[in-house]
């Protein structure tokens, strides 16, 4: 009987040691296999050494709060301080001595604009070439931001970045030269005759052109964030383009640090959520097509006076009230009413009832067209 007894437990015995070591093996071989996964994951994530994504650079430096100095520089570091001139020559652009710059400015003597980063200086180069250079002021995130975006990006109604300065704790950017200066100074200022109506249709043309390139032909997409009067420039054609990329990020939906922007061009869903859209543009683009009929700035109750004409109008008509004087009457009024209208469009409070820029380009194209049949008609 008691050998019966050590038989069965000894086989009990080995039965639990048989079953502990087999979930021990499998438990090696589980680990084992987790290993492997995460290795192939590991693998197939993107390693760029000691290259830098533009895109990934671009969206980690423009995402800093702007509020502290530390946060911005290291953001910067974040995206490679050590990496920022091997990211810069990758931009396939042209880099500028500062004793050069200093001697095309006349020791940067020649200023013809301050710009919320910087001064603005004319300068000719040992070519000739005529050339706008802007000083930032010792904040390389700006600097960064634009060179490592307007290196890839080629469109006609963007400000052409012909080069950059990095010396001397200095960050300088060399843009071509628009002859006939902002926008706003054509609106605003004496030295300028004021822009006839065909001429304002033409440039809220160019610029709807510049911002639908940004958002919807290239990958991936780009929003400005500072669309406004003193960002658009005119060339010697008075063609009109978009400038001033020193706050342009790629497009994602996630809240940023702090509301950054003009006042009066900001779109209120992004004051709300902190998260600037596509949409967000086109309501500052909304804003700048009723300067353009207005002649009036933000600052100067430009919008007061478009939601009382907003009260007075039935869909296309009567806007003819916030028309800018100066325009003496010279301005078709289906025309006019066609914008506002579109423009009352861009700056609904629902980012879903705003057109896209690819369909504000449209709509402008069919006010030219309607002028150019009219033109024959008569």
């Amino acid at each position: 009987m008691i050998l019966i007894i050590g038989i069965a437990i000894g086989v009990l015995f080995g039965s639990m040691s048989a079953i502990v070591g087999m979930l021990w093996v499998m438990l090696r071989r589980r680990r084992s296999q987790v290993g492997n996964i995460s290795s192939q994951r590991a693998a197939a994530l993107p390693i760029s050494g000691n290259a830098v994504d533009s895109s990934t650079v671009l969206s980690d430096i423009t995402e800093s709060p702007r509020s502290s100095e530390e946060n911005r520089e290291t953001s910067v570091m974040k995206c490679g301080g050590g990496h920022m001139k091997k990211s810069l020559s990758k931009s396939g652009l042209p880099k500028y001595s500062y004793k050069d710059l200093q001697k095309a400015t006349f020791n940067f003597t020649t200023k013809i604009g301050q710009g919320a980063f910087g001064c603005v200086y004319k300068a000719q180069l040992l070519t000739g070439e005529t050339v706008a250079v802007k000083v930032l002021a010792t904040n390389s995130r700006e600097f960064l931001s634009e060179v490592l975006l307007l290196g890839r990006l080629h469109h006609k109604n963007l400000v052409n970045l012909v080069g950059y300065c990095l010396e001397k704790d200095q960050h300088i950017l060399v843009y071509e030269y628009m002859s006939n200066g902002s926008l706003a100074s054509h609106l605003y200022g004496d030295q300028h005759k004021p822009l006839d109506w065909d001429m304002r249709v033409c440039v809220a043309l160019d610029v709807a052109r510049g911002l639908e390139y940004l958002h919807d032909e290239i990958m991936p997409p780009v929003v400005h964030r500072d669309i406004k009067s003193s960002n658009i420039l005119l060339d010697r054609s008075f063609r009109a383009r978009v400038a001033d990329f020193g706050m342009s990020m790629v497009a994602l939906r996630r809240p940023l640090s702090g509301i950054q922007g003009t006042y009066g061009y900001l779109d209120p869903q992004y004051i709300s959520t902190q998260i600037f859209t596509k949409e967000s543009d086109v309501y500052s683009f909304g804003v700048l097509l009723f300067e353009l009929i207005a002649a009036r700035s933000p600052q100067q109750g430009l919008m007061e006076l478009v939601k009382l004409g907003a009260m007075s109008t039935e869909e296309r008509l009567g806007w003819e009230d916030i028309m800018d004087p100066k325009l003496d009457g010279k301005s078709n009024m289906q025309e006019l009413n066609e914008m506002a209208a579109l423009a009352h469009r861009c700056i609904n409070e629902s980012q879903l009832q705003r057109p896209s820029m690819r369909e504000v380009v449209l709509s402008l194209l069919q006010i030219l067209e309607s002028k150019k049949h009219q033109k024959k008609n008569h």
